[in-house]
């Protein structure tokens, strides 16, 4: 009888611990798993600012769409009971509303409370996200989840190299990787690689890394001169495997940083992490030295030249389609992407000012004026209205467009509506919202071939994959804008100094491995 109360009494102490903690019994022995994380790369050098709409948000089930290696038959997807909550993406821009910011973080920590307790998190962010009112906001989110999570759950981050590793965020994860490509084809893969390490250690029973090591590197440069397609960027990156592959590693990365924030995070970072402490510490150096070793070595992807230099070389080259980059205003870096500077040069010369002159395709323009006037026109047609300069004025005024209308698009899913008039021999996009313009199949679903256009310009720095296929020459213009390339007029304030190009005869800094702690230990 006695036993029986007694194991009545442990029975009842555990039913009434299981009710005040809110804690849900899982009907599998897989790790319980939650998904979550922002995603966007901030100009403060911008006017614009980024509110909630402007984000694509997956809730729930639709988070595994962005995934696919989480689709329904995958293995991944069946290694562990999954809780995705909220993923929010945005294309880069101007900084995130602190309104925007505050509700999409409350969200996402209410829909993980709805589940707890996790064995682990994926927390898959841009890392370059800049927020009114907050220096780091990724190591803001990740501190508000863990007081959610609690300190035992192993949460794994992925993120973009342009991103920034701050010592909190640092803290607060477990495992930490970034891509080690740029232009970004290995995005994917590092999400896999990230959430499989999350898996690996998990089903080990392993846990949590015993080390973690973390060295910023005080060096600031733009994508477009750090491009792992050419040297340096390309051997520095090849050493990145050799020192995560090795036995007691998970993992190991370098943030090159994002250029265009004026905030005491934004420079380079090496982190590696592991089970043996002295392969992490001597990884970590080894990185972080050979990056700071190459500084001098980074130039620009491909030939730069100011604006009617570059179109002087487009109307005179035989080598068609002939790209240029309008790099001061790419919305893929965080420009606005409504600057009219470039286009009114373009429109100001005379090779353009015939309907048989040079051909050329600019993409592209946001501009909802002159969208509802061709559409009301119709295609065949003749509009005449304002686009660009809505949000960033500061370098020409909305331009005053009047052509044919030779196509229109009412569901693109980004831009809204997308039009092309035709001024001059110029076809012009213009778009409801803003849109980069990277895929072939960006112009075709226009009517618009690319191929066969003697020019092309585009807002964008570096040629994403398949523009850079395409091309059959390419110069990247040096042009005003939310993420000038010339990094010294910026204007910088808040960067901690010295930093690299800035300060040229800076010392050499410590690049010794700062071990964190483990995020249980804070």
């Amino acid at each position: 009888m006695k036993k029986l109360a007694f194991v009545l009494f442990f029975a009842l102490v555990a039913l009434g611990y299981s009710c005040t903690t809110g804690t849900k019994k899982s009907s599998s022995d897989l790790p319980r798993v939650a998904i979550c994380g922002l995603a966007i790369e901030s100009s403060t050098f911008s006017p614009a600012v980024t509110h909630t709409a402007d984000f694509r948000i997956r809730r729930g089930s639709d988070i595994f769409s962005y995934y696919p290696f989480l689709s329904d038959d995958s293995e991944d997807r069946k290694r562990a009971e999954w809780f995705p909550t909220l993923r929010g993406h945005a294309i880069p821009g101007g900084i995130v509303a602190r309104a925007a910011y505050d509700s999409l973080v409350n969200e996402t920590l209410a829909m993980l409370k709805e589940n707890l307790p996790y064995d682990g998190v994926f927390f898959d962010i841009h890392g370059a996200m800049s927020v009114v009112g907050l220096d780091d906001p990724e190591g803001d989110l990740i501190a508000k989840i863990r007081e959610v999570v609690g300190k035992e759950p192993v949460i794994s981050t992925s993120m973009d190299l342009h991103g920034n590793v701050t010592e909190k965020l640092a803290r607060h994860t477990d495992l930490i990787t970034c891509y080690r490509m740029a232009p970004h084809e290995d995005a994917l893969e590092s999400k896999q690689r990230a959430l499989e390490n999350l898996l690996d250690r998990l089903e080990s029973g392993k846990g949590k890394p015993k080390y973690k090591a973390w060295i910023p590197v005080p060096i600031l440069l733009p994508g477009e001169k750090t491009s792992t397609r050419i040297e340096p960027g390309k051997s520095l990156y090849a050493k990145v495997p050799g020192i995560a592959d090795q036995e007691g590693v998970i993992d190991a990365a370098i943030w090159i940083g994002y250029a265009w924030a004026d905030e005491p995070r934004n420079r380079g970072v090496v982190v590696v992490t592991g089970d043996d402490r002295e392969k992490v510490s001597e990884g970590a150096e080894f990185l972080a030295q050979s990056f700071w070793d190459v500084r001098n070595e980074f130039e620009f992807v491909a030939p730069v030249a100011q604006l009617d230099e570059c179109l002087d070389m487009a109307v005179a080259s035989e080598k068609h389609p002939f790209i240029i980059s309008d790099m001061g205003d790419n919305p893929t870096a965080g420009g606005a992407g409504d600057v009219t500077w470039t286009l009114q040069q373009i429109l100001n010369r005379p090779e353009f000012q015939k309907e048989n002159g040079t051909s050329l395709i600019y993409a592209s323009l946001p501009g909802p004026d002159f969208v509802e006037k061709a559409v009301a026109a119709g295609v065949g047609n003749k509009a005449e209205g304002f686009a660009g300069a809505i949000v960033d004025n500061r370098y020409a005024p909305p331009i005053k467009l009047s052509g044919t209308i030779l196509a229109i698009d009412t569901e693109d899913a980004t831009a809204g509506t997308a039009v092309v008039a035709q001024v001059g021999s110029v076809k012009v996009i213009v778009t409801k919202k803003r849109k980069p313009y990277h895929y072939e199949k960006d112009f075709t679903r226009l009517g618009l071939n690319p191929r066969v256009e003697d020019i092309l310009v585009v807002k964008i720095g570096y040629l994403v994959p398949e523009l850079y296929n395409m091309r059959a020459d390419w110069i990247m213009a040096l042009t005003p804008g939310g993420v000038d390339q010339d990094l010294e007029r910026l204007g910088y304030k808040r960067i901690v100094r010295p930093m690299f190009p800035l300060d040229k005869d800076m010392p050499n800094p410590d690049l010794s491995a700062r071990l964190i702690a483990a995020s249980d230990e804070n």
